[in-house]
């Protein structure tokens, strides 16, 4: 049966190879369900009901990219988006949680149609390389910032808007412990790094009197789903702030997604020599879906991870790896005391890995040109200094048209990027008149 539905000999795997690679892939990405809950509670979604909704979101998205194109990779709400959801639509817009719950529908939606069309690769080549670039960077700049707060280590000043905590906070001490055990884990390829990094910053934390060991069994039912499950709210749908907040949830998610599924793709060893795959919309496909089901469980965007590259590394060919992983995803909601009593701190480290992670895609930025190297620039710094990830794109795809119009680099700019530039610059107009 395994082998009519995945093509195992085909894909020069076995059951036990796909089995070990999907339980790796779990462990590399199994910090999603401490983080997550943690980051978009700051909106006031029941946290307990995030566990449940993440693992929810994980479980369906994963299998559909099991089934549907049947490739090795895992799905999850994704790091950055979660963030843009909470502290740039909720918090920084002042929007309640389940209008911003709402544009993540909208969007997979959206994306479920775009991918039917085949529009969402015809975007991807319309934007240029430098934005491509900058996005996944920028995010990761802002990603290490919420983790340096989260831990103490960085905290507001009055004097100078930021400064160095405290190291009396022993929140302090727990997270640099467990950003220094994973980063040494992770360089010595132990599998599960990450999640061997959070439960040692969380037992310190114990120790240290910080958090309470949950009483009776750590095995429980999930957590209750309703205070988060199908809470759209669809007044604000038609406002202008909707459209440029689904449009930035596309934007950002679109190349999160294509460039995580173009680089495991290519560790399989199944690219073309354009780069691409033959499973490409079906796997699209199945993002989307996964989108639309994860904002239906409660949770933000839920994208392909790069994680899903360790089990690839030690194997892993086929949507049986994902299955594997889907099923370790829902074990652990039975495992939710142990998750939930994970504090903030531990789960710093991992907040700022990632975000080193992400910055990696920097290196292709070419800064000997201006009319690169600035939209770049502006796009990633932008993102941590305005606290906003939408301002930081904004800035790049401004800065882009301008460089190049005004270079007489007319042919660099496609007709979509003039697009954006024109709702961009209404947006902003409109924000300078108080409009919205």
């Amino acid at each position: 049966m395994l082998e009519k539905l995945f093509k195992l000999k085909e894909h020069k795997t076995t059951v036990r190879v796909e089995i070990v690679a999907g339980i790796i892939t779990f462990l590399t990405m199994s910090y999603i369900l401490v983080v997550n809950p943690n980051i978009l509670s700051a909106t006031g979604m029941d946290r307990s009901a995030l566990f449940t909704a993440t693992a929810v979101a994980a479980i369906l998205g994963t299998l559909f990219m099991a089934f549907i194109p049947n490739l090795p990779i895992a799905q999850a709400p994704g790091m950055g988006l979660n963030s843009f959801f909470a502290f740039s639509v909720v918090l920084g817009l002042g929007y309640n949680w389940q209008m911003a719950l709402t544009a993540v529908f909208i969007q997979g939606i959206i994306f479920v149609l775009l991918t039917f069309f085949n529009i969402r690769e015809l975007i991807v080549r319309s934007i240029p390389s430098t934005i491509k670039y900058a996005i996944p960077a920028g995010i990761g700049l802002f990603i290490t910032f919420l983790g340096l707060q989260n831990a103490g280590i960085i905290v507001s000043d009055e004097n100078t808007m930021i400064t160095l905590g405290a190291m009396s906070n022993p929140h302090v001490w727990v997270a640099l412990l467990g950003l220094i055990l994973t980063a040494v884990l992770y360089y010595k390829r132990v599998h599960g790094a990450f999640l061997i990094g959070i439960a040692s910053a969380t037992i310190f934390a114990v120790i240290l009197g910080l958090v309470q060991v949950p009483e009776g069994s750590l095995v429980s039912l999930p957590p209750d789903i309703s205070p988060v499950f199908l809470k759209f709210e669809w007044a604000n749908i038609f406002t202008f702030d909707m459209v440029i907040v689904v449009f930035t949830f596309l934007f950002v998610n679109l190349f999160d997604t294509i460039g995580t599924l173009l680089g495991v793709a290519s560790k399989i060893g199944i690219t073309d020599k354009d780069g691409s795959f033959p499973q490409i919309k079906k796997a699209l496909f199945a993002d989307a879906l996964g989108t639309v089901f994860g904002a239906i469980a409660g949770t933000s965007t839920v994208t392909s991870y790069v994680e899903s590259a360790s089990g690839v590394a030690v194997g892993g060919r086929t949507g049986l790896t994902a299955l594997s992983t889907a099923i370790m995803f829902a074990l652990a909601l039975f495992l939710a005391p142990i998750f939930l009593m994970v504090p903030a701190s531990a789960t710093a480290p991992a907040l700022i890995l990632v975000g080193l992670f992400m910055l990696t895609s920097v290196v292709k930025i070419n800064f000997e040109d201006m009319t690169e190297a600035l939209p770049a620039f502006l796009t990633m710094i932008m993102m941590p200094f305005a606290f906003s990830i939408a301002q930081g794109i904004v800035f790049g795809m401004l800065s882009f048209v301008f460089m190049k119009a005004l270079s007489g680099k007319w042919k660099h700019i496609s007709v979509t990027m003039w697009v954006i530039f024109v709702l961009f610059i209404v947006k902003m107009v409109l924000d300078g008149m108080k409009v919205i």
